[in-house]
């Protein structure tokens, strides 16, 4: 089984991918300047389900 890989950024979760794949999406946000991050499809799907409360500044 190949393990699979999706990519992270503030705005969204890609689909899964293999892991050269990833990197050169990473590296193509990289280039535009936006923060992404390579995280397994397992930890992928847990942010994905995840209920994360942004913090309100006052």
């Amino acid at each position: 089984m190949t393990e699979k890989y999706v990519v992270r950024t503030d705005e969204k979760i890609t689909n899964p991918m293999s892991r050269e794949e990833a990197i050169k999406m990473v590296k193509d946000y990289d280039k535009q300047g936006i923060s992404a991050y390579i995280v397994s499809e397992d930890e992928g799907e847990r942010l994905k389900n995840s209920k994360f409360n942004v913090p309100k500044w006052e």
